[in-house]
């Protein structure tokens, strides 16, 4: 593990209350050291959370700010169990590619900026692959940034388990930015 420069604190209670873990670096298991987290503060960085150690479970990616209580995250529940911050590469720039059949084939469509809705955008019921040819992105499984998350850096990703899913169900992503 390596110092990143990056910080993050997780708390136990909402607002910043109660027993708390900080970290400027990957964490493989925080859970014995913190049993639940209802508020975090990113006080440097761009960092995605797991619910599981080892970097598993559903993920959330988070930018600098103060998140009071795990809804505003989008968390399902008040379980956080490892991170890991993420260096982005290229700058500003961002551009991906996306594929309706896996493996980049069928209809391809590019973007250089968030998207609310794929299907309104581009008549995609769903994203079966995918190239991030620069920046870093988020897919959401709901329209408006919504839903469960998967974090994507630049590369290749020929079908939805290649970004950690299960199904190619894609209705929103986002670039990140510090």
């Amino acid at each position: 593990m390596f110092k990143t420069g990056n910080r993050i604190t997780f708390y136990e209670g909402k607002n910043f209350q109660g027993c708390r873990y900080e970290s400027d670096r990957d964490c493989l298991d925080f859970h014995t050291d913190l049993s639940r987290c209802n508020s975090i503060r990113v006080e440097n960085g761009i960092w995605v959370v797991y619910e599981q150690p080892n970097f598993a479970g559903n993920m959330y990616v988070l930018t600098h700010g103060e998140y009071p209580e795990y809804h505003c995250w989008m968390g399902l529940n008040d379980r956080v169990s490892s991170c890991k911050s993420i260096q982005l590469i290229g700058g500003d720039k961002c551009q991906i590619q996306l594929f309706e059949k896996g493996d980049f084939s069928g209809q391809m469509h590019e973007s250089a900026e968030d998207c609310p809705s794929v299907m309104e955008k581009f008549h995609l019921p769903e994203i079966h692959s995918c190239k991030v040819l620069d920046g870093a992105w988020v897919f959401y499984e709901h329209p408006n940034f919504r839903g469960k998350q998967y974090f994507l850096e630049r590369g290749e990703y020929s079908k939805p388990m290649e970004w950690g899913a299960a199904t190619p169900l894609v209705q929103s992503f986002r670039h990140i930015a510090e």
